[in-house]
């Protein structure tokens, strides 16, 4: 590399065929810049001082204490694209897409690389010995708690299991069902998360619970691996799980969209809510240096580096024409295909927590109240009032906003 070129460095925690074509992509954006720019990669695993702070980083804003050791503020994804003079227009994302990363105001905070939308995974080969038909997969949660008993009489032991436990099953089941997950009271914001159908759907999974119907196993992605290895005949969780599952599975998948209660008046199925991780950008480094950040955003976002990212990852495409590259190679995940389209292009949902550290530990906070729920120690209803009262203090003004430096 030339003397005075910039070095920018990307922490993050992949590993497998998504690092490798991360690591791919790296180099063709470094063979660009002939020796003027050069991004580097460090896995956080290895790193030697995760406090210093690298000049981006991909992951989930939950795992901030992991990659750094603190809670940092970030600089806005918008802002480093206008002070680096690349062109950006959040309007060619997703609608959806942009929700997930926007703050107040609809400005871009992160680039949305590592994001999945809520799904029903199913073991088709567990439905073919249960008499089940793994081409008509449950809607309704009413028809999950159908195949569950089928199952379970079947000999599986462990029908159903989650992974993302707050988001797919308080978050989403908020926004499928018409339920704010936060609302406005005055000029104050006040999580809404204990309403009748969330009361409703907490119940009936202490249930299954107790029947064994489901099986909880942690707050994070701890679900995949007892899917993945035949344990759990029914799973939902991240669709971008689908690329590592199909790998170590030993039987056929289904993919599913996420069931919904068909007797709640107002009920829309696709109105999910995309999650997961994305590109960040850290405060504090040159101005030269955040013009090689911005070039490598604008690389990341052409259609055609989107495609092989999405094909190796599962991950969803960040706008349309991604997406059209990806039906135009005809290789796109079926996690992606059958269940994208229909809802990327979609209007934005219902008003949503936006990320930073208040949504992060409104996220624990539901994890801690519902643990109770499994542990019968607190029914439903009082589990999600103590968890909305216990959250409300981080959406304050002082922290609702989103953890950015301007």
């Amino acid at each position: 590399m030339a003397a005075g070129a910039q070095e920018i460095t990307l922490r993050h925690a992949l590993e497998g065929r998504a690092l490798d074509t991360l690591a791919t992509q790296v180099v063709r954006f470094n063979d660009a810049q002939k020796g003027k720019a050069r991004v580097t990669l460090e896995d956080v695993k290895s790193s030697e001082d995760i406090h210093r702070l690298p000049h981006m980083a991909f992951l989930d804003a939950d795992e901030s204490m992991a990659f750094f050791g603190t809670r940092p503020h970030f600089k806005p994804l918008a802002q480093v694209m206008k002070e680096g003079g690349a062109k950006f227009e959040a309007a060619r994302l997703y609608p959806q897409i942009t929700d997930a990363v926007d703050d107040l105001t609809g400005k871009v905070q992160a680039l949305p690389l590592g994001l999945s939308l809520p799904v029903l995974f199913y073991n088709r080969d567990a439905f073919r010995q249960a008499k089940l038909d793994p081409d008509k997969p449950p809607q309704t949660w009413w028809e999950v708690q159908k195949a569950a008993g089928e199952l379970f009489d079947n000999g599986y032991k462990c029908p159903l299991t989650s992974s993302r436990f707050s988001w797919v099953h308080v978050e989403n089941v908020s926004s499928q069902h018409g339920e704010p997950i936060v609302t406005h009271v005055g000029k104050a914001e006040k999580l809404a998360v204990n309403g009748m159908v969330n009361i409703k759907h907490i119940a009936l999974l202490s249930s299954w619970y107790k029947s064994f119907y489901f099986h909880y196993f942690g707050p994070g992605n701890e679900g995949d691996a007892q899917f993945a290895s035949g344990a759990c005949a029914m799973l939902t969780g991240a669709s971008h799980a689908y690329a590592r599952l199909a790998r170590e599975a030993k039987f056929e998948i289904g993919v599913a969209g996420l069931p919904h209660y068909d007797d709640v008046y107002g009920v829309k199925p696709v109105d999910v809510l995309p999650d997961g991780a994305a590109l960040w950008i850290l405060p504090g480094k040159k101005k030269e240096e955040y013009k090689v950040v911005a070039r490598f955003m604008t690389f990341l976002l052409r259609p055609d580096v989107q495609k092989e990212w999405v094909r190796a990852t599962a991950f969803l495409p960040m706008t349309p024409a991604a997406m059209e590259a990806l039906r135009a190679a005809g290789e796109a995940p079926p996690a992606v295909v059958a269940e994208a389209e229909k809802r990327l292009s979609m209007a934005k949902p219902g008003y949503r927590s936006k990320d930073g550290a208040g949504r992060n530990r409104i996220r624990e906070i539901l994890n801690e109240e519902i643990a109770f729920v499994w542990q019968n120690t607190k029914p439903a209803k009082e589990a999600l009032d103590t968890a909305v009262s216990r959250a409300n203090i981080f959406l304050s003004p002082a922290v609702a906003a989103p953890a950015t430096k301007k």
